[in-house]
């Protein structure tokens, strides 16, 4: 059962003004964005559920703002707000879904391009922190949460990585040469994506520069120390991670290395076998865990903002966390049943 709406979309200490200034624009954009979900990618459901958790929280950290300031006039006083957090949270849906200029959503609202800037800094930061959802409504935001859940329920799971294209850096720029992968040639940001057997999403990384190999990028983040002598997970890894396996005492499993043709020769039988021990790792990891890993990435990638960004760099650790925890939320979400052609709407409780 869905809880009930405490808190008004339209949470800015006013509500949104109609008339001559855009609020009939705004309501009307608002209406459109809320109701075709090829706009934001999440249904009206997923919507009102955002809402109520993320607003009291920007209202919070809004009035927080107000208070901690030096101030002239008395809190309240001043120029009002003209996006509601609804309309702030679509925008900022819509920007991260399809790459969006600030300047579109401008002209959509009726408002300036610095007013679209100044909400999607408010709001992405909210659903970066949400983290991801995984079964019975718990959130996973840290590597230790990821690695305590899989244990929690022994099951399999697949680690592996996912570049972004990032704009190129500026000439002569020092450290403008680690940003190419060699894998893409390109200029790129890794992150590390944990996926389930199921294709879910319970983990998405820091970004790294694209030239850091996937091994250092894991070792660095802690996960070696996390999932040491576990026997209660098992993560399977492609021939990137070989090295891994012994570290973390087979916590982590990655396919025997290929022997190499110049080496001694070695028995028949003996060559067979280890062969079929590469084999049964790939079948293993196709069959499980591999395919987990691309269509999970694949719904990652759905959203513009993990597949090519054309921001600041700075910015997409924060679009990736929150779309990887869009993504999540989507994937949890129960989807309603409807009849062909009718239209859906975002619920009563979240109209402003």
């Amino acid at each position: 059962m869905r809880t009930a709406v405490t808190t008004s979309c339209t949470v800015s200490g006013a509500p949104a003004r109609r008339g001559r200034h855009g609020g009939g624009m705004r309501s009307s954009t608002r209406a459109a964005l809320a109701a075709d979900r090829r706009l934001t990618g999440l249904s009206p459901h997923v919507l009102a559920d955002l809402v109520v958790e993320l607003a009291p929280q920007w209202h919070a950290r809004h009035q927080a703002k107000l208070h901690d300031r030096p101030r002239v006039r008395a809190v309240g006083a001043g120029a009002k707000h003209k996006l509601a957090f609804v309309d702030r949270l679509l925008a900022t849906l819509v920007q991260l879904r399809h790459g969006v200029t600030h300047d579109v959503l401008a002209a959509w609202y009726g408002v300036d391009r610095s007013t679209i800037t100044r909400a999607i800094h408010e709001i992405r930061p909210l659903l970066a922190e949400r983290g991801c959802a995984v079964e019975g409504g718990v959130r996973l935001r840290t590597l230790a949460d990821v690695v305590a859940y899989l244990g929690a329920v022994p099951q399999r799971a697949a680690l592996d990585a996912t570049d972004v294209q990032v704009r190129r850096p500026a000439a002569h720029r020092a450290g403008r040469g680690r940003f190419v992968s060699g894998a893409r040639l390109r200029h790129t940001l890794k992150a590390p994506v944990v996926t389930d057997a199921r294709g879910q999403l319970p983990f998405v990384g820091e970004t790294r520069p694209g030239r850091v190999h996937d091994l250092t990028r894991v070792r660095s983040s802690g996960l070696v120390e996390l999932v040491e002598g576990r026997r209660d997970l098992e993560l399977l890894a492609d021939k990137g991670y070989q090295g891994l396996q012994r570290q973390t005492d087979f916590a982590v499993r990655t396919p025997m290395p290929t022997r190499a043709k110049t080496r001694y020769p070695i028995r028949p039988e003996t060559a067979a076998a280890h062969e079929q021990a590469r084999f049964a790792h790939s079948r293993a990891r196709i069959r499980v865990a591999r395919g987990a890993a691309e269509h999970g990435i694949a719904h990652l990638k759905n959203w513009r903002a993990p597949s090519r960004h054309l921001g600041r760099r700075e910015g997409l650790d924060e679009a990736v966390r929150a779309a990887a925890g869009l993504c999540s939320s989507r994937q949890r979400a129960d989807r309603p049943q409807r009849r062909s052609g009718e239209r859906l709407a975002l619920p009563a409780r979240c109209a402003a």
